[in-house]
């Protein structure tokens, strides 16, 4: 018998709330029915890339202030009433660690949102560790022994989804995928701009390498002084942006290191095209970023790099361009490409997303989230 009563599910752990990510994740369920009660700390607080957390003492702090929220979250979780299941958002390897004895004294299956796997994002993507280190090793197997603990997984991409199965050695039936989708009240589609001079693009990330901010520089000084760049972020790939503008010069383009989120609603509209990502990683060829679906949600033209994770969502098409990565001549062409466009009637129009739209919207991730975890529970009934 299939499971027809309200789901009510506690979201548990030091889940990052200032991301996307779970925000959507959380609205999509409770926009499909389900009763949601936050048990949530959040150490991660001003904190955008935990990678440029620097210095011993800042470390130490961040790690006293997450450690210590366990006790307290421990003690409200055993004082909430009977639910049919616990979901942990991302970063939650420890929390899922911490919340799988009391999940099991409670009778209730675990499941995880993985989305980053913090192994693949700190030694395979980022290098910031060579795979041999202790470290690396630990982490390797903390992943690998939370996989096996929690009774489903969830990621972002099928493509991403087969890397998780496949590394950590997983069944398809426990790792599934569940697109992050976009919030439509933050990117939802406005009237264009009204005419200016120029073509303006607009990329905006934490200049982590899969986003490919070298591929961006160098096609900068490709496009000449008729292309306006404006470029938003900051990160670990910071200095070697700064390197490239000051050696290539790019006659037209504006560098922010940061504008509020709410804010980018503003840069969006008032864009011709807005650039996904064009790392050439592996994990750049499984992920379709939070700023993919914000730029299709709020129907400005994209150009990203193609990969197999991208066209899960999309093709090719005038107002979506797929390129290969790290190409900064196919992303000058691309661009040139639309520019060249710009006397057509109606050129910005983005008939090619308002199909994707509702499908990346919250009541579609939940239907598919809700879908999942129903399956969870009646495999444990």
């Amino acid at each position: 018998m299939g499971y027809s009563r309200r789901m009510k599910i506690v979201a548990f752990g030091t889940c990052d709330t200032g991301k996307p990510r779970a925000r959507i994740l959380l609205s999509a369920l409770r926009s499909r029915g389900v009763e949601v009660s936050e048990c949530f700390a959040n150490p991660w607080s001003g904190i955008e890339d935990k990678s440029q957390v620097h210095g011993i003492m800042a470390k130490l702090r961040l790690l006293l202030s997450w450690l210590g929220t366990y006790p307290a979250l421990i003690w409200r979780y055993l004082r909430l009433p009977k639910h049919d299941l616990v979901f942990v958002g991302y970063p939650g390897l420890i929390d899922v660690f911490v919340i799988w004895p009391l999940a099991r004294l409670r009778g209730v299956p675990v499941v995880w949102d993985i989305f980053i796997s913090l192994y693949n994002t700190i030694i395979e993507d980022r290098r910031m560790l060579s795979p041999a280190n202790p470290l690396a090793r630990l982490l390797y197997g903390m992943e690998y022994l939370a996989l096996r603990l929690v009774d489903l997984a969830i990621i972002d991409t099928e493509a991403h989804a087969k890397y998780i199965r496949e590394t950590w050695k997983r069944p398809a039936r426990l790792v599934a995928s569940v697109p992050v989708g976009a919030e439509p009240e933050a990117f939802a589609p406005t009237a264009p701009a009204p005419a200016h001079d120029g073509f303006r693009v607009l990329f905006y990330g934490q200049f982590i390498p899969l986003h490919g901010v070298d591929t961006i520089a160098r096609a900068a000084a490709l496009t000449g002084n008729d292309v306006t760049w404006t470029v938003i972020g900051k990160g670990q790939e910071r200095q070697r942006f700064a390197r490239l503008l000051d050696e290539l010069h790019p006659p037209r383009l504006e560098w922010l290191e940061w504008v509020d989120y709410a804010a980018l609603r503003d840069y969006l509209n008032a864009c011709d095209v807005a650039l996904g990502i064009f790392g050439d990683t592996d994990k750049a060829a499984r992920v379709i970023p939070n700023k993919v679906y914000q730029i299709l949600m709020a129907g400005r033209p994209l150009i990203t790099r193609d990969s197999a994770a991208i066209r899960e969502l999309l093709d090719d098409g005038p107002d979506c361009r797929l390129i290969p990565p790290a190409d900064p001549r196919a992303l000058a062409d691309a661009i040139c490409e639309m520019r060249a466009r710009t006397n057509e009637p109606g050129w910005r129009d983005t008939p090619h997303h308002q199909g994707l739209r509702a499908a990346i919207g919250p009541e579609a991730i939940g239907t598919r989230l809700l879908a999942l975890l129903r399956a969870v529970v009646e495999t444990r009934g």
